[in-house]
């Protein structure tokens, strides 16, 4: 039978119950996050019963990791029985997160979910619509060879669909998995590529045939800024008519980078601030938004700001919450420079003195070696809550070295942390 008229959902790396990172701990004015996971999924599926599509596709990590209890999968089965209930079937594979040998937990999935293989790869027809998906899932978490090498060719006279959570040929900020590249995915003769594992949107090639990362379904923390959501392709008599990116997060993350330079007031830097979270807000839709913040630029603040952060944060605090009544600042960086000037006579050489100081290897690595102590007896619940792991260190350390030493300078110049505010 050939391919008739129908449009379908494409979404991947869902992370259900993912801990927004560098959230959890800050109490309750990150509770507007804690959930957002749980309903950008209830986005999900309440968008392919209000489309009417005739199937929805979900490319890996389902899930985030192992359970922590089993409220996480009966959150997913709850979901897919709605749509069972609508009789739309759910076409899944696991991910590098949800590897059959990651999750421990088990629960038993509505009839309509149709979870690959992860041992070979597997062909399911549609035969009212014409369509075959085909799709393997992971066993393990770390899969090196290219899976799509083994994708069988297409089906004559039936729209095909290949499923597969893989990194193509790289994409920074993402581990390498089930590498392969577009001429490998092309060879099948495929209608459609529904790929998931990249974090952020991505229309690898428009036809010929398609190839998609829809991105997550929800941002996770404030490197994953902007609009999260899922794609909604629509195929008219065989042939992809439309790919519509969907929005359908619950929260979401922005990173303001704000440049300080001839800004010489706290006023002026206040109105500055104002003016960047006010663009922030409206940007978010009406979603929580959690704000990271970054200063740049050569300013006379730069003393004032460095000498006293935490004013500053709690300054940043107070005009989020102005802005709106779901704004949480996640973080305020500070990498401002001061315009040129003398130090006070009797200071003359000790700036060069702590940048020795700061640049000797020996000073580098035991504060580099206090760090790594540090994180080697802190709680991991707590670092990945914060967004740490351990490829984070060295720049933490590096940031630890460059902002105390710009510290110590700034409240030696500023030692009242006046700046400019007279």
């Amino acid at each position: 039978m050939a391919a008739s008229s129908f449009q379908f959902l494409h979404a991947a790396d869902i992370h259900l119950d993912s801990p927004l990172r560098g959230l959890s701990l800050r109490g309750a004015e990150a509770a507007a996050f804690t959930g957002a996971s749980r309903q950008a999924l209830d986005n999900l599926v309440s968008t392919a019963i209000a489309e009417k599509v005739a199937f929805v596709v979900i490319a890996g990590d389902i899930y985030d990791g192992d359970w922590r209890d089993f409220s996480t999968g009966h959150v997913f089965v709850r979901q897919m029985g709605r749509l069972a209930r609508e009789n739309i079937p759910v076409f899944m594979l696991r991910g590098n997160h949800d590897a059959l040998s990651v999750i421990s937990r088990d629960l038993p999935l509505p009839e309509n979910v149709h979870n690959f293989s992860v041992r070979k790869v597997e062909s399911v027809e549609l035969p009212e619509i014409g369509v075959v998906l085909h799709g393997r899932g992971f066993a393990h978490r770390h899969v090196p060879e290219n899976m799509a090498l083994a994708y069988p060719p297409a089906r004559e006279g039936q729209f095909n669909i290949g499923v597969l959570h893989t990194s193509l040929t790289g994409r920074e900020g993402h581990e390498v998995y089930a590498p392969c590249t577009v001429a490998d995915l092309e060879r099948t003769g495929y209608d459609y590529w529904a790929l998931g594992h990249i974090h952020q949107r991505e229309v690898v090639r428009p036809q010929g045939p398609a190839i998609v990362f829809p991105g997550n379904l929800q941002g996770r923390h404030a490197r994953e800024t902007g609009a999260k959501g899922a794609t909604l392709v629509r195929v008219v008599d065989g042939r992809i008519a439309d790919m519509i990116a969907l929005t359908l997060d619950a929260a979401r993350f922005a990173s303001l980078n704000l440049d300080l330079t001839g800004l010489s007031s706290p006023a002026d830097l206040h109105g500055r601030l104002r003016v960047a979270l006010a663009e922030a807000v409206e940007q978010a839709d009406g979603r929580p938004l959690a704000v990271r913040l970054t200063l740049t630029g050569r300013t006379p603040l730069a003393d004032h700001l460095r000498a006293d952060p935490g004013q500053l944060r709690e300054d940043v605090v107070a005009l989020a919450a102005a802005a709106g009544d779901q704004v949480l600042v996640e973080k305020v960086s500070i990498r401002v420079e001061a315009p040129p000037t003398a130090m006070p006579a009797q200071l003359a050489d000790f700036e060069q003195i702590l940048a020795e100081v700061t640049a000797d290897p020996a000073v580098r690595a035991d504060i580099g070696a206090t760090i790594r102590d540090l994180y080697g007896k802190a709680p991991k619940p707590v670092l990945k809550a914060l967004g740490l792991d351990e490829a984070d260190l060295e720049a933490v350390i590096a940031e630890a070295l460059a902002e105390g030493e710009q510290a110590i300078i700034a409240r030696l110049r500023d030692p009242a942390g006046e700046g400019s505010a007279s």
